[in-house]
């Protein structure tokens, strides 16, 4: 009896210590690394679909304080026609070969005709001219000392030897536009006098205040499609250049945007100021260019005698625009540039964004695809404060990058910046606040996935092109975490832009082997080094 107790006893313990076992192992399996998901509070989710490692994206983007030229719209009330009053109207109706004219003040707004070459000269303040019809030989010329109301109303004019509008005023011309309108001028000028410009299909000596709800069809044969020797503001209305041998918009002063939808084709630029500066606050810009998509090209360095009143800049406070061109820049601007907020897509031959002065992006989304150069290049620094950045430079056989700043500053301080390159100018640890990690560039059309230990996401990006360095910045990645770089899987009901993800479930993926712990604001793991940020480490090193 007393052995067969014993035997009882063994037994009992036997089985207690196999379940013990067991119990142990189901708690080992249920903290495994890759069965964790992470919601948008960082806590962990118990959730069965955690077995097969599936990861959750977050769209994380905080913004540091904007700098830069963060409150100019060029706003002015003079250039709003509803401020302004009109006593008297002149219509003007175009026929093939003459035009048939409505004029209450004779006296003091002269007109002259031959055929339907029209020519008026003002002298009074307050008219407004209403000009509509077609001609396929005429044109449309206008003196006067005072600001007026020019509407163009299903208007059509072909010019065979000049511009099809021509206005030799140094007043504001408040251009009204209602239904579709067609303006072409002639390849070569004749009968121009000597003292007088011309030099676009639409020209004037004056300012250009375009609005209403019409379109403006202008195609420049000569020179420029629509050219101001002051400044042009849009602010409604559709205006396509279908074609131009030079800008498709050019002018002296300056450009304003406020909304509306442009459409321009150009030989050189697409948006060009001489002398001056560009303000977009807001519309629809689809651009293919030659050469620049938006430029305010005074260049203070190439000049001989530099003309200190001329400060060129460009500031981007919204709208969407799509920049294409074959051999020059997306944006260019030879001082200062601004991007407050605003779609920006370019795909550009040389920089997809370049300024002589600092450049600032505060906001916005911008995608720069360059083909041949640095995608973003500053000769003064950037600084990056917000929005969304991706830069792109796909040569890998030249010395162009994501970012260059020459040896300048290059700080950080919010936002999200990814850019794939030969190389990357290093960020300034001194200024940034924002971390920062360089590395090795992966294979191209598949999936980057950047995620903590304990599975908290820090990227999921498509690779569009294999390149050797790959800078990422956003405030997913925290001082004191160690990061695991995972490549290849897939995402289910994923939200994307240009590529990078903002939310879904990543899942599969393959560990590269390469991990990295956040332990300062820049974190380099591989990639080479372009021109340096001042304060980062030297061309081509690692810190």
């Amino acid at each position: 009896m007393k052995n067969l107790a014993i035997k009882k006893t063994i037994s009992f313990y036997g089985m207690f210590i196999l379940l013990s076992s067991l119990m142990i192992l189901a708690v080992g399996c249920s903290n495994d690394d890759d069965d964790v998901v992470i919601d948008d509070d960082s806590s962990v989710v118990d959730d069965d679909a955690t077995a097969s490692g599936e990861i959750v994206i977050t769209d994380t983007n905080t913004s540091g304080t904007a700098e830069g030229d963060t409150d100019n719209t060029g706003a002015d009330e003079d250039d709003l026609v509803e401020n302004a009053t009109f006593e008297n109207t002149v219509q003007i109706v175009f026929s093939d070969t003459s035009a048939t004219i409505t004029n209450p003040v004779p006296d003091e707004v002269v007109i002259t005709q031959d055929g339907a070459d029209v020519t008026i000269s003002s002298s009074i303040s307050e008219v407004a001219y209403e000009v509509s019809g077609t001609t396929t030989d005429g044109m449309l010329k206008i003196y006067s000392d005072k600001k007026f109301k020019l509407s163009l109303s299903d208007l059509s004019i072909t010019n065979t030897d000049g511009p099809a509008i021509n206005i030799q005023s140094s007043k504001t011309i408040f251009v009204i536009l209602e239904g579709t309108n067609s303006l072409t001028d002639a390849s070569s000028y004749s009968d121009i006098p000597d003292d007088e410009d011309a030099k676009a299909a639409f020209f004037s000596e004056g300012q250009l205040v375009f609005s209403g709800s019409g379109a403006l069809n202008v195609a420049g044969n000569y020179k420029h499609g629509i050219a101001s020797d002051d400044y042009v503001r849009v602010i409604s209305g559709t205006i396509t250049v279908t074609e131009a041998s030079s800008d498709a918009i050019h002018t002296n002063d300056y450009i304003i945007v406020d909304g509306g939808t442009l459409n321009l084709t150009a030989d050189s630029d697409g948006m060009d100021c001489e002398e001056g500066y560009i303000i977009i606050n807001d519309g629809t810009f689809t651009i293919n260019a030659v050469d620049d998509g938006i430029v305010a090209s005074y260049d203070i360095d190439e000049e001989e005698e530099p003309d200190d009143s001329i400060t060129p800049y460009v500031t981007i406070n919204g709208g969407d625009f799509v920049i294409n061109n074959s051999e020059g820049e997306g944006l260019e601007s030879k001082g200062v540039m601004t991007i407050n907020d605003g779609n920006i897509n370019l795909n550009s031959y040389d920089d997809c964004i370049n300024a002589n002065g600092i450049l600032y992006i505060n906001g916005g989304n911008i995608y720069a695809y360059s083909t041949r150069n640095d995608a973003i290049d500053s000769n003064a620094g950037i600084t990056v404060t917000g929005g969304t950045t991706i830069a792109i430079a796909t040569r890998v056989d030249e010395p162009d990058g994501s970012f260059d700043c020459d040896d300048d500053s290059f700080k950080i301080t919010g936002g999200t910046i990814l850019g794939l390159g030969l190389n990357t100018s290093f960020p300034t640890e001194s200024q940034s606040t924002q971390n920062s990690v360089i590395f090795d560039g992966v294979s191209a059309n598949q999936l980057l996935n950047i995620r903590s230990e304990d599975g908290t996401e820090a990227l999921t990006y498509e690779v569009p092109n294999s390149v050797i360095t790959i800078i990422y910045s956003n405030a997913k990645l925290e001082t004191g975490e160690t990061y695991n770089i995972y490549t290849g899987g897939s995402v289910s009901n994923g939200t994307e832009i240009n590529g990078l993800y903002t939310s879904g479930t990543y899942s599969g993926g393959t560990d590269s082997g390469d991990s990295f712990t956040v332990n300062s604001i820049v974190t380099q793991i591989g990639g080479e080094m372009g021109p340096t940020g001042e304060g980062g480490a030297g061309a081509g090193g690692r810190p």
